[in-house]
């Protein structure tokens, strides 16, 4: 009985990670990407480094600017800098012309210390990569709804496969090179055994994530219809009162921020949201940084009367439910993690993607074998060898074609951050198409060495580009920006060693030898017979 329910485990195991393994491998990328989306965003939108901000002295600035250009905007919205996002960002929102519609919305980025517009030109940034991660480029809700399916089904497939490998732990410890499938499958249960507490905690963390959209049944049995209630109930924070309609002299924005670091016992401020600027009814958030907590407090922003200066919401208490999802959404998205465990959340999440890779090489390849004899591959295997090929050599390909497009198309084009984003896909498409007519192992090769060279001329494209090359960059302090060159170089170094190895010939068995008759031994007594 016991066998009966291993062998299932590893048939589902198998079935479910090649199904949906090449969307999964996608997933886990981008989300590995999103980690640096700041960092990202900095190298697509150079902008000089800040080192030392005032918060109150910022968001005097960002309030005359938007006095200045944000005339009657329906909200106000306020980034303030910090260490990863050297920027002081405004956006405004304009009032929706019809009921149900969302007001057109603007956003820019100035200069902390003087409240200058700094020039710089439109981009998708690292938030592309944040958003692919979950919503898949779909409208909403269908993106968000495949990507936590796509999440359940990793979930069942790492249960399935710690049932499966009964000496998973053991097999960590051993790798075998250069033995064709069994290294792949060495390859596998080390990544998978690694950094197992981690794909647990990522996988599951997103489904909580997403829980109202993909379990409202209590939701719906508590709220009916009616589940605005429930997000009012759930976060306070976010109801305000409507406009008066009546014009009312909005108070200056920077004492708020003393007041929240009262309430906060010294935490700082990570941005402030204004309801209805110079109407009678305007109000001010103030939000704490999610980076200074590991749980995300949704209760902890604080609302002020933006004429009279009176707080009208204090912090509430964080309940239990409410401190358990919080502590989920900090861990998966890792806002709290410096830069040392933020480089060990991208390590781990390579090591995930890896393990899914490797998940589906393997599946090939045991079928590869079967017909190895008679030279003739079966369509449906052909079609994995495909999907392999263009879901991993060539999403790698149009990563790198997306941060070539940023530096090579026109700075005043009108929509340069969508031509990012299309250069992303034709390439990932491209790739497809390459995949199909070249032979499997040089379609791997010819992807996995044009990517490699285009991470490694990242940074002679920028200082082409730009002016602003590594050493340049280390001279001026700008450690993001030389940060992002040398992992570039240094992904593209692991490419061209994977397109070198990948070049060689398999390995051929060597065929398997007779054994020879060995001599029976003669009795002891000769007269035996």
């Amino acid at each position: 009985m016991k066998e009966g329910f291993r062998q299932a485990m590893a048939w589902l195991h198998t079935w479910t990670g090649l199904i949906f393994g090449w969307l999964l491998f996608a997933i886990f990328l981008t989300g590995t990407l999103s980690y640096f989306k700041d960092e990202m965003t900095h190298w697509m939108q150079p902008l000089p480094p800040v080192h030392s901000v005032n918060a109150e002295q910022s968001v005097a600035l960002a309030q005359g600017y938007l006095q200045a250009h944000a005339q009657g905007a329906a909200r106000w919205f306020i980034g303030l800098p910090h260490e990863r996002q050297p920027g002081l960002s405004v956006a405004w929102q304009r009032p929706a012309k019809n009921e149900g519609e969302r007001g057109e919305f603007f956003d820019k980025v100035l200069d902390p210390l003087t409240g200058a517009e700094r020039v710089s030109h439109d981009t998708a940034g690292g938030n592309f990569f944040y958003r692919f991660h979950f919503q898949l480029q779909m409208p909403y809700p269908w993106g968000r709804w495949l990507s936590t399916a796509a999440a359940m089904v990793m979930l069942i497939a790492l249960v399935t496969g710690i049932i499966t490998h009964k000496k998973i732990f053991k097999d960590f410890f051993t790798f075998r090179p250069r033995k064709g499938q069994r290294s792949w499958l060495d390859g596998h249960n080390a990544v998978g055994v690694l950094v197992l507490p981690f794909h647990l905690m990522i996988t599951y963390s997103s489904l909580v994530i997403f829980m109202t959209l993909v379990m409202p049944a209590s939701i719906v049995a508590s709220y009916g219809n009616d589940s605005r209630a429930f997000f009012k109930e759930a976060f306070p924070s976010n109801n305000n009162l409507p406009a008066a309609g009546q014009p009312g002299q909005l108070l200056p924005l920077a004492p708020f921020l003393a007041q929240a670091r009262e309430h906060w016992a010294g935490g700082r401020a990570g941005r402030l949201t204004v309801n209805h600027p110079g109407d009678a009814n305007a109000s001010v958030n103030v939000f704490p940084h999610n980076a200074d907590h590991v749980v995300q407090d949704f209760g902890r922003s604080l609302s002020f009367g933006g004429i009279d200066g009176q707080l009208l919401k204090e912090a509430v208490p964080q309940s239990l439910p409410m401190a358990i999802g919080g502590s989920f959404v900090g861990l998966h998205m890792g806002l709290f993690a410096g830069p040392v465990l933020r480089w060990l959340y991208f390590l781990c999440g390579l090591a995930g993607t890896a393990m899914i890779g490797t998940g589906l090489v393997i599946w090939l390849g045991k079928r590869q074998l079967k017909h190895a004899k008679s030279g003739v591959m079966p369509f449906e295997l052909r079609l994995v060898e495909v999907l392999n090929i263009a879901s991993m050599a060539g999403l790698v390909l149009a990563v790198a074609v997306f941060f070539w497009a940023n530096r090579l198309l026109p700075a005043q084009f009108a929509e340069r951050a969508d031509w990012e984003v299309n250069s992303f896909f034709i390439a990932w498409g491209l790739s497809l198409l390459h995949a199909v007519l070249r032979p499997g192992r040089r379609a791997w090769v010819e992807q996995l060495g044009l990517a490699a060279l285009l991470f490694i001329a990242v940074p002679l494209l920028n200082a082409l580009t730009t002016g602003q090359h590594v050493l340049a960059s280390m001279a001026g302090g700008d450690w993001i920006m030389a940060g992002f060159d040398l992992t570039c170089l240094g992904s593209g170094l692991f490419l061209a060693w994977a397109a070198w190895k990948m070049q060689r010939p398999a390995p051929q068995k060597a065929p398997a030898q007779p054994r020879a008759e060995r001599p029976r031994p003669l009795p002891a007594n000769p007269e035996v017979t």
